[in-house]
């Protein structure tokens, strides 16, 4: 077991709804193959930064996620081969501009933001257990958790199916879904992510003003 630095990754790569709970608390059925989708570097920051609501979105979510970091360039590989390119492990933030994922009917703009994905604080090397829970504290109070083991599609089955797809690169990122319990954001509230065995990511937020800066907390 050992703690790594987080590189900016070259990619993102995200799976929409992977916890059968979240499935469930949805009405929808479990999915046949991972849905993806991919979110821009630019909306990465680190522990302690802030996420910035914009102007455009009147609904900003929170998303708390196990995320994959890859660690040597891979193509096609088979679900017993995922490890071996995997660096390790950390904490995310998959957040989400609700009202314009609706609007748009798909997800570039409400997931690309600057600022909406949170990642860090390091990479662990070791998988979490299956039993680790994944959740979401605001201002302290829980209100997303559940465990690893509620995923559809494992991290490993995530890996090698999206290898398929493209050639992953070391210092790429898989967000692996979200558990059950997402809900909204407001200026000053303090969100962290908790993951048993990998980390915590604390971020504040903030309101945008215009396209680009941020009112003062105070």
């Amino acid at each position: 077991m050992a703690h790594l630095d987080l590189q900016p990754p070259g990619k993102i790569i995200a799976v929409g709804l992977n916890y059968r709970s979240h499935a469930a608390e949805l009405g929808m059925e479990l999915a046949e193959e991972p849905v993806l989708f991919m979110k821009p570097p630019s909306s990465v920051i680190g522990p302690g930064d802030a996420i910035v609501l914009p102007g455009a979105s009147i609904q900003v979510d929170y998303e708390a996620e196990l995320a994959v970091v890859i660690g040597r360039t891979a193509q096609g590989l088979k679900v017993e081969e995922a490890s071996d390119c995997i660096l390790g492990y950390t904490c995310a933030n998959d957040v989400t501009a609700r009202d314009l994922q609706r609007s748009d009917g798909q997800w570039t703009r409400s997931k690309g933001f600057d600022t909406f994905c949170p990642l860090g604080n390091w990479v662990e090397t070791e998988p979490p257990e299956q039993d680790a829970l994944v959740q979401l504290l605001l201002n302290g109070e829980v209100k997303q958790s559940a465990a690893i083991g509620d995923m559809i599609f494992s991290p490993l089955e995530l890996v090698a199916f999206i290898s398929g797809i493209m050639t992953l690169e070391p210092h790429d990122v898989i967000l692996t879904g979200t558990p059950p319990g997402v809900g909204p954001l407001t200026a000053r509230d303090e969100v962290a992510v908790c993951i048993a065995g990998i980390g915590k990511l604390k971020n504040r937020v903030v309101s945008g003003i215009g396209k680009g800066g941020a009112e003062p907390d105070n």
